[in-house]
């Protein structure tokens, strides 16, 4: 039997982040992946004359040689080196505000002091409070940092000097503490808008989370690979390589092993089985502790856990390879949310079932990347999220017209919202469903987001429990599921810190 000093299973983000520090640590460490390719949602298709980006809008935490987010500075330090492009502006909403009368159209720019003197023009006297969220975002973040610098043993009295909104607030919703700074409606309306990228509606969503997403954005940009995200994570994957890393692809892990006092010793798979003690799983709590261990070994508290948990956003996506450019269709914009209404408890409702759910996120690659597609062409995609999970009541024998028509209505309203025609001009359209995340990255219901981040479990407990979120011996989670929740880089954070505190621990085990 081959024995390894940890194993990684799933080649998506996270999991690719863990297996590149475990080897970049001089572990012999083995990475499973039961597809062909490494990313999981991070990948590419292709379609005719056309590749389609699977899931990446932009990723933020990037930044510039020059100034490096987090995840730049992980990602080089494994070796990766590629190229990207920035999004010149973080986004554009089209909406009408939660008063239901007032039409919105903003589109905010890179750079705190751009964003904030583009607020006031929109919503004037919001300057203040705008100002002031970024100061707390730039707390919330140092704070962050710091806990990383200790390992998550912070000091409670520095903590108190030096980030007292950070403990204050860090547990609120992005409401509460808007309303406790006194920002104007319609520039909470505005604000809100990147609740379409967490999932979560802002009466119940972390805004620890939300601040911290919305301070990356526009302190590094957001970017994008110049050949799709498969180019992100073919290229970890060949730095997991150049480190001595060993992979198995099309190779599936069946159940994890464990020893007389419930440990980790090994992982069998459809290659067969190995020895390790240290695994780290890319994969979703819930399905691993009822498919794959024993039960005896799973703690009660994780049962209840993962009952009380809410999974999280399911991702419908049009995929449309049109053959006029994005100039000749009149798309200037490379990402346009387009919710029915800036009410996000609204719109998180009417998003729990097919009929209802009327909202949108439209991204143009070649906005950004005018080579995304050839010359005279462009792709467009249209993402929906679903709150609940209504396409379980969908018989199979409906599904292909149920897909459609829901694809359908996607493009006449993006048509009728954005002011442009594309139907006439699609040459390749594919679709895909939750079932179809379901079926590729193996996340119940297709929930590809992990669990909510709101109310009791967001970012800030499951940091605070990282020594405890992982109770079974040798195991640990990585990716949209884990300790930072959902995006392409908190899914590489999850992977690098919790690889790390492996390193510790097998360092500790070793003296």
């Amino acid at each position: 039997m081959p024995k390894f000093d940890a194993v990684v299973i799933g080649a998506g983000n996270g999991g690719l982040a863990a297996a590149c520090r475990m080897a970049k640590g001089g572990k012999k460490t083995l990475l499973i992946e039961r597809h062909n390719m490494p990313g999981g949602c991070a990948s590419s298709f292709r379609r005719g004359r056309f590749e389609f980006e699977t899931a990446l809008h932009e990723i933020c935490e990037w930044g510039t040689k020059e100034n490096p987010g987090g995840c730049r500075k992980t990602c080089e330090e494994f070796g990766l080196d590629i190229p990207w492009h920035m999004v010149p502006d973080n986004f554009r909403v089209i909406t009408t505000a939660s008063d239901g009368k007032t039409h919105i159209d903003a589109t905010l720019p890179c750079t705190v002091k751009e964003f904030v003197n583009e607020m006031e023009r929109l919503v004037p006297g919001c300057r203040r409070s705008i100002q002031d969220l970024f100061d707390l975002g730039t707390e919330f973040h140092a704070a962050g940092d710091y806990s990383l610098s200790v390992a998550g043993k912070t000091d409670p009295k520095y903590m108190q000097e030096h980030f007292p909104n950070f403990l204050r607030l860090g547990s609120y919703t992005v409401n509460r503490v808007f309303r406790a700074m006194k920002m104007p409606k319609l520039a909470q309306d505005i604000m809100n808008t990147y609740w379409g990228y967490l999932g979560v509606d802002a009466d119940h969503l972390s805004f620890l989370q939300y601040v911290n997403m919305l301070w990356l954005y526009v302190n590094h940009g957001a970017w994008i690979p110049d050949k799709t995200s498969n180019e992100l994570t073919t290229g970890l994957l060949e730095c997991f390589r150049s480190m001595g890393g060993e992979v198995w692809m099309n190779c599936t892990a069946t159940e994890i092993l464990f020893d007389e006092n419930k440990a980790v010793r090994g992982v069998k798979t459809t290659c067969g089985e190995v020895e390790t003690k240290h695994i780290l799983c890319n994969m979703n709590q819930n399905m691993v502790y009822a498919t794959m261990c024993p039960p005896e070994v799973v703690p009660e508290r994780m049962v209840k856990l993962g009952n009380a948990r809410t999974y999280s956003a399911r991702m419908f996506v049009v995929y449309m390879g049109l053959d006029k450019s994005a100039e000749e269709l009149g798309i200037h914009d490379y990402t346009v949310f387009l919710p029915t209404s800036a009410n996000t408890a609204k719109e998180y409702e009417s998003g729990k079932t097919i009929a209802t759910n009327c909202n949108q996120v439209m991204v143009c690659y070649n906005v950004v990347n005018p080579g995304f597609s050839p010359e005279g062409t462009c792709v467009v995609s249209l993402t929906s999220t679903f709150m609940d999970d209504d396409w379980a009541n969908v018989d199979p024998d409906d599904y292909v017209e149920t897909k459609t028509a829901f694809a359908e209505k996607l493009i006449k309203l993006f048509e009728e919202r954005y002011g442009v025609t594309v139907t006439p001009y699609i040459e390749e359209l594919e679709i895909a469903t939750p079932w179809t995340m379901c079926n590729y990255v193996n996340t119940p219901q297709g929930a590809a987001y992990g669990f909510e981040l709101k109310d009791w479990d967001n970012m800030m407990p499951r940091m605070m429990m990282m020594g405890t979120e992982f109770p079974v011996k040798g195991l640990k989670f990585v990716g949209a599921a884990s300790i930072r929740g959902d995006g392409y880089n908190s899914a590489i954070f999850s992977g690098d810190t919790l690889a790390k505190k492996t390193l510790a621990e097998m360092k500790a085990e070793e003296a």
